[in-house]
Order: C-alpha cells, then structure tokens, then sequence
C-alpha cells in the first residue's frame, strides 16, 4: 500500500513538471515568434501588435500562470526578462499612439499586470524579482527595455536558458562598445543615466564605473577617467 502510494505520488509529480517542462518551453517559443515578427533594429512595430494583438495577449495569458522558482535561475531569469519586455510592449500597445512610455502615468510603477502567478508592476519584475533576487547581475540592465530609446535595444528574439548567459554577455559588449551609448568628451566618460539610477549595481567589489565599463569594451578606458551622464531619451522606441 505504502509502495503504490509513493509510486502515485512520483507519477503525478513527473505529470505536474512534464506539464510545467511544456508551458514554459511553450512560452519560450511564441516569444521568441512575437520578437521575431514585431522587433526591427532595436525598434517595436507598435501600429501592427496594436492592429494585430492576438499574438501578445496569448504570450501574456501564457505568463499568468506559469511560476518558475529562482532555484532554476536561468530559467527563472529568462522568464521574467522576457515577461518585463512583453509587458511593456503590452503597456505601449494598450495606449497607442504615445510618444513616450512616460506619457501615460504610472507605467512603470502603478500599470499591473498578471503575471507569474502574480499581480506586478513593471518596477516589481526589475527591482523585486530580478535584481532583488540576483543583486550581483549588472547585465540585467542591458536587456531590460523600458520602450524608450535610452534604453539598450531590444533584440528580436526571445531569452531562453539554455543561451541566457551568453544573451546577456553579447547585449552588454555590445551596449558598452556603442559610441552612441557610451560616450566621450575630451577625457571625460559620458553614460547612460542608467550608471546613475544604479550605480551600486555597477560598483560591486569596489570598482568603479569606468572598470565595470571596461570589463565589456574592446577599448579600455583610462581607470582615473571622469564620469558624467547625459540626459535619457525616452522617446518611443517605435519603427519609423
């Protein structure tokens, strides 16, 4: 009796994650489709998602209930990666034509949407989910996009597991080498207001701004380099 009890409960649990293993392969899949089809050189083609939503909603009524434990971190990560970048694009779409993410009040901190398993804003999947669970990954600030041309941009493709980490190198570097991203003047080092919005993400260990800089760049800068920041630009990041 103990035996088949113990055997029922190893198969419904094998059921319940063969079923998990598919939802969130699933997710994956029709994201990686939807970023394939409306993402163009770092641009969202808001007019054809507005136009044609189906593809969104289903992606976000996927994401309201799948839940991914932070035990399984590439998984968890790439979750919520993409979810924060689905919702925003949700957020843009839902109140198209804007010009800028900030046009509409509270899209950052109040707009909720459900996900996860959960009932968040798009502050909460960054600062809560994210970066409160992982504090020592600066790179989630180079795939996270708030629909604003400030931001790092946005690939066509989804984050999976299996590449995250290689995802998360690749956008870094190539965010870091940007001369339109990083800049100069004279000696002095010009930034994304993102190193100043978050500059404790960036000096883990005692490093400066200008070494976490280089640990990315093909050319280094001079570690006693000045740092200043130049005003974000958040205007949309929709296709011309």
């Amino acid at each position: 009796m103990e035996f088949r009890k113990t055997l029922t409960t190893t198969v419904l649990f094998l059921v319940v994650q063969l079923g998990f293993s598919q939802d969130i392969s699933n997710f994956f899949t029709k994201a990686d489709a939807f970023f394939n089809t409306y993402v163009s050189d770092g641009r969202v083609n808001y007019t054809e998602i507005k136009s044609n939503p189906a593809g969104l909603n289903e992606l976000m009524d996927m994401a309201q209930n799948i839940t991914v434990s932070t035990s399984d971190a590439n998984t968890y990560q790439a979750f919520w990666i993409n979810t924060y970048n689905l919702s925003v694009i949700k957020g843009i779409a839902d109140n198209y034509p804007i010009k800028s993410p900030l046009d509409k009040g509270g899209f950052f901190d109040k707009i909720k949407y459900n996900v996860g398993g959960k009932s968040i804003t798009l502050n909460d999947i960054e600062n809560k989910l994210l970066r409160g669970n992982f504090p020592k990954e600066a790179r989630f600030h180079f795939v996270l996009v708030c629909a604003g041309l400030g931001c790092p941009p946005i690939i066509p493709d989804a984050y999976v597991p299996s590449t995250l980490d290689a995802q998360l190198q690749k956008q870094t570097e190539i965010a870091l080498n940007n001369p339109n991203f990083v800049r100069t003047k004279g000696k002095k080092v010009l930034l994304s207001q993102i190193f100043e919005w978050y500059t404790g993400d960036f000096t883990q260990g005692g490093k400066s701004l200008i070494d976490f800089v280089n640990l990315y760049r093909k050319e280094k800068f001079d570690s006693k380099s000045k740092v200043g920041y130049y005003p974000y630009d958040w205007s949309l990041n929709e296709t011309d």
